[in-house]
């Protein structure tokens, strides 16, 4: 294959130089993994978050065992706990649902015991009090949370009550992660599914405000492209234009 100096990098660190597709499709790799190599010279996110983000999009998606490995080794490959993988597969869960996400937990399990590493399990926080420990990280994000909860039709209220004790209190509350990868993964779940617009902006809102700006969310989106497509990206990028021009 010929590659540009920069896919040669990825494919040489990222993937030891070896990947399935080589074997019977060998010049559409050497495409892949230049454009790849191409994505490197417009972004500006480090190694470990490029990857964060691609496996959280191909969990979403529900993208091939194979790349998933691929990419999981790749984040081991370049420093990236496995605690953190796992992280990133838990807290897809709220948005994409076990039912989606389940299989990836135990294909990460499997590469890990094959590669003899063991995780320590995240000491459990009290169930008690989780409610409010969501509602803390929501008003973080969203400052007028408490009065779009006030807003919310009765028979919708414990919805709303899940939200903030188990998408935030059980998951984004967990360790391992920090708050602006949380979000920004988050960003990247939303973008992935491609049909939650309102949910979009609102976190597009929310990322901005933490400190994931503009030139960082069109990094992600740049390298989401050759996981979830050119259509769902430029409606992606609209998006983060709707929000910019407020």
């Amino acid at each position: 294959m010929k590659l540009t100096e920069n896919a040669k990098k990825i494919y040489e660190i990222w993937f030891k130089s070896s990947c399935e597709l080589e074997a019977n499709n060998a010049s559409f790799l050497e495409d892949y993994l230049n454009f790849l190599g191409d994505i490197s010279e417009k972004i500006n996110i480090d190694e470990q978050t490029r990857l964060s983000v691609i496996i959280a999009s191909l969990v979403v998606s529900g993208g091939a065992q194979s790349s998933f490995k691929a990419f999981v080794k790749a984040a081991l490959n370049v420093g990236m706990s496995a605690k953190a993988v796992k992280e990133i597969l838990y807290q897809a869960v709220p948005y994409a649902g076990l039912g989606r996400v389940e299989n990836y937990i135990f294909l990460a399990d499997e590469i890990f015991n094959k590669a003899g590493i063991s995780i320590e399990e995240t000491p459990k926080k009290a169930r008690e009090g989780r409610g409010e420990r969501g509602l803390e990280i929501q008003r973080k994000l969203f400052p007028a949370v408490d009065k779009f909860i006030a807003s919310t039709p009765s028979d919708q209220r414990h919805i709303m009550e899940f939200l903030s004790q188990n998408c935030f209190g059980d998951f984004y509350a967990r360790d391992g992660l920090n708050l602006e990868l949380r979000e920004l993964l988050t960003f990247v779940f939303i973008s992935t599914l491609g049909f939650a617009k309102p949910q979009l902006l609102g976190h597009i809102a929310a990322n901005f405000g933490i400190g994931n700006d503009r030139a960082k969310l069109i990094s992600v989106v740049t390298t989401l492209i050759p996981f979830i497509g050119y259509p769902s990206a430029l409606n992606v990028l609209a998006a983060i234009n709707e929000i910019s021009v407020k």
